[in-house]
This record gives C-alpha cells, sequence and structure tokens, in this order.
C-alpha cells in the first residue's frame, strides 16, 4: 500500500520526524517496506508565468519567451517546448539552480546564462520528466492558473513529501486506508486523531433507484443515492490528482478518481453507476451460469452460482465488490448518477477475482473486511466531493441494512497475556493500550473483557488481544530472556531415515496416505488384531469408538469399505501412526506412560487390480506377492527373510511374518476370507504392518568395486520334498563351501511333474561364480558347482534333476 506522508499527517501528526514515524509503524506490525521522496533533488525552480513569447529569429521550433518569475523584470528564455504559449504558469529554473541529473548515478545538471542560434537564455522552462516528476516530456509542465508566480516549486506542489509503502499482513485490513494508518499511528503515539468531517448531503429531490438484496449471504448492507445533473467533463482537481498519483493511482475522471480517493482516504471501496444506462431496478444476488459481464478492464467474464453481481432487468451490470461492468460505466455524456456503498461478507468476495486471473483494490480490501457501520457516512463523503467538483443535485440516501456481522466480547487474562508476551503487564496499562484502538474494556476478576470495533475483522480470539498488547507496547520493549534449554540441531544419523522418506517411497509405489482415529471399536480389536484386552477409555467421544488401537489393520479396512462405497475399483492406502498396548514392564517416563506400550507401526493395504485398467496389459488382480515386493522396495538393498505365520485378520495359508536379521518385524498377507465375507469383498485385499522403527533404520550405502573378472553362470536343477521352502534352499546354496567364489545365486524356475509318481518339486538355481583377482578354470567353476550341490543334498536332501 502506498501513501503520502503529507496525507497522514492531515490525520495524525505526532512529533516524529520521517524515519522516527516509520519506525514506529514497522514495529507496530505496520512494515514500512520502502521510504522514497516524491521528487528527486532539485533547487532553483520556481513557479513562472509566459507573459510574451516571438518566434526565435534563427530557428523555426524555438521561441523567445518572456516569463514573470515575482522579479523586478522578467527573464528571457529560449524555449523550445510546442505547448509554450502566453498565459500559461510553468515551472521554471532561474540561473544557479540545479536540475535532477539525466540518468541514475549522474551529477546534477546545472543552469547557467546560454545562447541558443545567438539569442541568450536567462533559464530554462520545465517539462515533468525534466524535474523528475513523472515521465512526460511532451511539453512543459502546466500548472494551475492560480499557482503563485515566483514561489519555489518544491514548496507549492509539496515535493519534498516523502510516499511510505507498507507491507500489510492479511489480519491489519483496518489499515488499507490513510485513516486507518493514521487511527493506528494516534494510538502508538498518542498524537490526537482528526477525523474527517462528514456532514450530511440535504437531498434536493425524491428520486431514488429500487435495489433488491436477493442474497443476504453475499451482501449484509447496501446503500445508495442518485445525483442528477452532473457537470460529466468537470477536471479533477490538482491536489487529488496528486495525492491520487501518491498512492500509486493513475487520475482517470473525476468521478471514478473520487470514488478511488474516498476508498484510499477511508478504506470503502465504491462504484458509480450511469443512472441512465441502468434498465429497471438492481438486484444484488449470486449470479447464474451462462452468464455473461463485459469489465472495465475490457475482460468478459463468465458467471456462475459462486460469484457475487449487481444486475438490472436485462443483464448484469457489475461484479459485487470487485468491479464494475462496462455496460453502466460513466463518461463524458454521463449526467445522472447512482453512487453505491455496501458491506459485502469477506467470505463472498474472498477468491473471486483470482478465478479471473486479475485482482483489484476493491476485491483486496473487501475479502479481508470493511467497516459495515460506516456505508451512509462514506456515501456522503462520496457525495459532498461529487457536488463540490461535477456540481448536481442529491436525493436521499437509501440505506438497507440485511446482515451485519455479530460483534463478540473477548476475553483477556492479564496472568495468560504476562505468560505469553514474557513480562508483567498492569490491568490499567492493557485496558488504556486497547482503548486507544478502539475497543470497549471492562474489567473483572483479573481479565478484561474487550469489545472490538466494527472495523476490526482480526479480534475472535484471546491470542488476537495478547498480540495487539504486545505490539502496542513495543516489540522493542520486551525484555531480553535467555532460552530456558540449550539449542543444538539434532542430526539425523546416516543410517536412519524420516517418517517423511517412508511417505514419499510409498507414494512412489502408488499408495495414499490416510489419516484415522487412535480410537476404534472393540470388535475390531479381537478380529484384527486378536486382541481381547484392550485400553479402554474413559470417556469415548462415540460409544462405538471406546477402545484405543493395537493394530492400523483395522482403520485400513474400514477405508477400504469407505472408498468402494463409492465405486472405487482400485484402492492403494496407507497409514503411518502410532497404537496402544497394555504392557506392565514399562516404566513412567518423559515419552512414555506406565503399563503402556504406544509403538509406532506402518500399515498398508491394496486392493483391485496390480494396474489400472488399460489396453496394454492383461488385467491381473493384486496378490501377496505384489505386497511382498512393496514390502522389499521399503528395505531395499537390503534382504528380508518371510516365513510362514498364523495372523488373526490374515489368511491362514497366505500369510508371512517380515523377518530381518532373524528378528520378526511385521506381517504380510491376504485378508482373511472370514473379514472378506464379512465385509462383502468378492475377492482379496492384501496388507502388511510393520515396525516403524525397523522401516526407519537402514543400511548405509558403502562402495563396491567393479569387477575386474569376468563372471560366469551355470544353472542347477535339483529335485526336493515339497515341504522344502525357498529360503531353505538359498541358505543352504548360499551357505555352500565355495572359498567367495559364489558371488549370488537365485532360483528361476519350479516345475512339477505331472506324473504323479514323481514327489516334489524341481526347482532350478542360476549361480553367479567369480574371483576378483583371476579368471577362474573349468575345473574351479565346476567346483563351486559341486559344493553347492553337496550342501543342497546335505540339507536339504535334494538330489540334482536327471
Amino acid at each position: 500500500m502506498l501513501f503520502p506522508e503529507s496525507w497522514l499527517r492531515e490525520f495524525c501528526n505526532p512529533a516524529l520526524t520521517t524515519q522516527e514515524l516509520a519506525d514506529t509503524l514497522t514495529m507496530a506490525g505496520l512494515e514500512v517496506e520502502s521510504l522514497r521522496p516524491v521528487a528527486p533533488p532539485f533547487s532553483g525552480v520556481v513557479v513562472g508565468e509566459i507573459i510574451a513569447a516571438e518566434q526565435h529569429p534563427n530557428a523555426d521550433r524555438l521561441r523567445v519567451c518572456q516569463v514573470n518569475v515575482g522579479g523586478a523584470e522578467p527573464l528571457s528564455i529560449v524555449c523550445g517546448a510546442p505547448n509554450a504559449r502566453v498565459g500559461i504558469r510553468v515551472p521554471c529554473a532561474t540561473v544557479g539552480a540545479a536540475l535532477p541529473a539525466a540518468e541514475e548515478g549522474g551529477k546534477p545538471f546545472a543552469i547557467n546564462v546560454g545562447k541558443l542560434r545567438g539569442v541568450e537564455s536567462f533559464g530554462m522552462l520545465c517539462s515533468g520528466k525534466e524535474l523528475g516528476i513523472d515521465s512526460d516530456h511532451s511539453g512543459l509542465l502546466e500548472l494551475p492558473d492560480d499557482a503563485p508566480v515566483g514561489e519555489d516549486l518544491r514548496t507549492y506542489l509539496d515535493l519534498n513529501d516523502v510516499i511510505f509503502e507498507l507491507k500489510l499482513t492479511p489480519n491489519l485490513a483496518h489499515c488499507l486506508s490513510v485513516f486507518g494508518v493514521a487511527r493506528e499511528l494516534s494510538a502508538l503515539t498518542g498524537a490526537p486523531l482528526i477525523e474527517p468531517k462528514i456532514s450530511p448531503v440535504e437531498p434536493t429531490h425524491g428520486d431514488a433507484l429500487t435495489v433488491h438484496v436477493q442474497a443476504p449471504d453475499l451482501c449484509g448492507r447496501f446503500g445508495g443515492r442518485v445525483i442528477k445533473g452532473i457537470d460529466p467533463q468537470a477536471k479533477t482537481p490538482s491536489w487529488m490528482v496528486a495525492k491520487l498519483a501518491r498512492c500509486g493511482q493513475r487520475s482517470v475522471s473525476a468521478l471514478v478518481d473520487i470514488s478511488n480517493y474516498v476508498m484510499f482516504e477511508l478504506g470503502r471501496p465504491s462504484h458509480i453507476f450511469d443512472l441512465d444506462k441502468i434498465n429497471g431496478d438492481l438486484q444484488v444476488r449470486w449470479g447464474r451460469a451462462n452468464e455473461k459481464l463485459k469489465l472495465l478492464n475490457g475482460n468478459t467474464v463468465s458467471l456462475d452460482e459462486q460469484v457475487g453481481v449487481i444486475a438490472d432487468a436485462h443483464q448484469v451490470e457489475s461484479l459485487a465488490g470487485i468491479m464494475g461492468g462496462d455496460a453502466t460505466a460513466v463518461g463524458d455524456e454521463t449526467l445522472n448518477v447512482f453512487v453505491e456503498a455496501a458491506f459485502w461478507w469477506p467470505e463472498a468476495i474472498a477468491g473471486r477475482s483470482r478465478r479471473y486471473n486479475f485482482s483489484t483494490d476493491a476485491g483486496h480490501r473487501f475479502e479481508r473486511g470493511v467497516d459495515p457501520s460506516t456505508v451512509v457516512e462514506h456515501i456522503e463523503r462520496i457525495t459532498a466531493l461529487v457536488l463540490e467538483i461535477c456540481g448536481g443535485q442529491p436525493g436521499p440516501v437509501k440505506d438497507q441494512i440485511l446482515a451485519l456481522p455479530e460483534i463478540k466480547p473477548v476475553t483477556l487474562r492479564l496472568d495468560r497475556a504476562e505468560k505469553v508476551i514474557g513480562m508483567a503487564l498492569d490491568a490499567g496499562k492493557c485496558a488504556e493500550v486497547l482503548t486507544r484502538l478502539g475497543m470497549v474494556v471492562t474489567a473483572s476478576d483479573g481479565a478484561l473483557h474487550v469489545t472490538p470495533g466494527a472495523h476490526r475483522f482480526d479480534i475472535n480470539i484471546e491470542e488476537d488481544l495478547i498480540e495487539e498488547v504486545a505490539r502496542m507496547i513495543g516489540y522493542d520493549q520486551l525484555p531480553n530472556t535467555p532460552p530456558q534449554g540449550p539449542i543444538t540441531p539434532k542430526l539425523r544419523p546416516e543410517n536412519r531415515r524420516s517418517a517423511f522418506d517412508v511417505r514419499r517411497q510409498l507414494a512412489q509405489l502408488g499408495y495414499q496416505e490416510t489419516i484415522n482415529f487412535s480410537f476404534v471399536e472393540p470388535q475390531w480389536e479381537l478380529d484384527f488384531a486378536g486382541n481381547a484386552d484392550p485400553v479402554k477409555l474413559l470417556n469415548p467421544i462415540a460409544s462405538q469408538l471406546s477402545v484405543m488401537r493395537s493394530s492400523l489393520i483395522g482403520s485400513l479396512i474400514e477405508v477400504l469399505g469407505f472408498n468402494l462405497g463409492r465405486k472405487a475399483s482400485r484402492v492403494r492406502i496407507f497409514e503411518l501412526g502410532r497404537v496402544f498396548k497394555k504392557n506392565p514392564s514399562v516404566a513412567d517416563s518423559d515419552t512414555t506412560v506406565a503399563g503402556f506400550d504406544q509403538p509406532m507401526l506402518l500399515s498398508g493395504l491394496a486392493y483391485g487390480g496390480v494396474v489400472p485398467t488399460q489396453w496394454g496389459n492383461a488385467e491381473r488382480w493384486v496378490d501377496f506377492f505384489d505386497m511382498k515386493g512393496d514390502v522389499e522396495a521399503l528395505f531395499h538393498p537390503q534382504a528380508l527373510q518371510f516365513a510362514a505365520a498364523e495372523h488373526p485378520a490374515m489368511h491362514p495359508g497366505r500369510c508371512a511374518h517380515v523377518l530381518r536379521d532373524g528378528q520378526v518385524i511385521g506381517v504380510v498377507g491376504e485378508l482373511h476370507p472370514r473379514w472378506m465375507q464379512a465385509r462383502g469383498l468378492s475377492k482379496p485385499a492384501v496388507l502388511f504392518e510393520l515396525q516403524l522403527d525397523e522401516v526407519l533404520r537402514r543400511p548405509v550405502a558403502s562402495f563396491q568395486p567393479v569387477p575386474r573378472q569376468q563372471r560366469a553362470e551355470r544353472d542347477l536343477a535339483v529335485w526336493v520334498a515339497e515341504a522344502v521352502t525357498h529360503d531353505q534352499i538359498m541358505a543352504a546354496a548360499i551357505g555352500a563351501e565355495t572359498k567367495g567364489m559364489l558371488k549370488d545365486a537365485f532360483v528361476f524356475d519350479v516345475y512339477r511333474s505331472p506324473d504323479a509318481s514323481k514327489q516334489g518339486k524341481s526347482l532350478a538355481l542360476r549361480l553367479t561364480i567369480g574371483d576378483d583377482e583371476q579368471q577362474l578354470t573349468e575345473e574351479q567353476i565346476e567346483s563351486v558347482v559341486r559344493a553347492v550341490l553337496d550342501a543342497l543334498e546335505s540339507k536339504v536332501e535334494a538330489r540334482l534333476r536327471a
């Protein structure tokens, strides 16, 4: 937000320098992002009046002007500006003046007596660009006819003014005006606040425009007034143009400038309609599908039921609280106008302009909240300016109040404020501070009961009041309190990964995270965890959610049912959360509760096709081995072991313990058919549940040199009994005495003979054999194969397949 210091001091003028004023605002949370002068430094420039202008005798494009600068004699100045003519008042740089440098970093330009084409010139007439005031260099900067001749230009145009740029947070919407900032400054410094004098304008006719507010959830208050017989081509006063320019707003026309001026002055956006272009009554309502509106910025937007509008009997005329429409825009032919000011609910305006890829000053203010109590006063202020500048006959103000924000008192406990702020506070001081901010304060029982003003949409809870007290006291006044504990960064060991990494990896595998209550139904604990004695809640939030979970599986099955009930055909979900178990051996500590174990688990569930349905892949239902692969991916590159197991939630023959270094760290398997039938599942879901600490622990990568010698591969097929497992086969093969020459082994084929007389199964193994120091001979390779075969024969009673 931009505004000039001089305008701020019209409302509040504390005895502070510019920098002190900026520091005061910044320390109160209104960050002054920059300070910059209205004009660069220059001197010796005064208001001059051209009293004579003759053609230069030796140049077609130059004129010799006689300029009155308030001295005994006029100055003779040669000028080439196309608008140099008799009667205008312009900036005149006298001999000895110093003008701004032509480019940044350059030296000031000094004015001396010069001679142009043989005619002496005793000064220079200036454009706005030459003075650094604006970018116009097409001609001389023309000043008002009443500009005092001979007065220093910096004084006359107030060019020693400073422009403040504030960076305001969303909770400071009440400071989105010069008066709003002045109100804060008065509270901070104690300097008197000079409120603008707004007197009601007596109507001279009874005409009014009927407005039907059909959406109270869009507009809580709507006011308007008809003004007839204005001068549409009236010129905006120079003082208003200057103030708008210093707020970053260019002058458009008198009516538009008045509306913008009051917005910057008092904080309320408004709109002025061309009354003669409105067809019938106005309606304030939500938009409708397929409606369109051409805005003042030239864009045509499509509307829907989520956007508020002002419409007449034929079409939409304005985007409520954001921007007016082109159809009823005021122009050079406008004679009668309708001045509108309203209170739009912030939630009804928030985000609407961004849907159309633009933002406006009006939308920026309304979506943060604009004081609903001053609608009529602001209409009166606009009316007074319109009559002063454009003339006209005002009608009566029509004010409709439908629904205004409820102002609720907020309680501030003194002991709570002292604890948060970190210093002793006095109740009287706190009450004084809040009263200066325009709040109504009453005290009782060591607390302050505070009713914020209608302009404060950010005061809702006790912490909001504590913030107000802290910033009014001054953050620089808070005591320096050293931290109570050491501040040392906690670096995660290299062999640990974060829970975030685990979530990200599961997401890469196609899973979506779900978060569920830690309290569940008692039947879940019995069915899915086999826990007949769960941790019971003394005061459950619902009668069915009466125990704490000891497994995450029940929650995932419930989420699966929720998704299937909404026609989801393929579900991949996981949860990372804490479970609760009774454990008498657990002692009380900072992180544990005596008698209870609270480990973190990671659980996942998959249901549906392995991949989404598509023409390139045959459809296949997810199975145990798919889930086993996902679990192995979490621990890669470390190998896991799997052993047949039983679990209350899982299929008796399709369930396995997950082992790491021989220790059980989890379980993986298909959902038990009993629970499939109870949940109405036509096909199985597969699940896993792991100890999170084990998932977070990972092996540290170590360097492995590239083999110097080529590896050899040999295939070996053996018959073994049906009961022999893959892990037993691999343990026997890897454990063979090969003097380190067996580098890898894996099963790549399983065969069962159709001949019933041949019992067992045939497993084909591929052996990778090598030595890092020498190329192996065929005899050495065969010795490794023989050693593996001997180990298989002795440990699993394998026999070589013929």
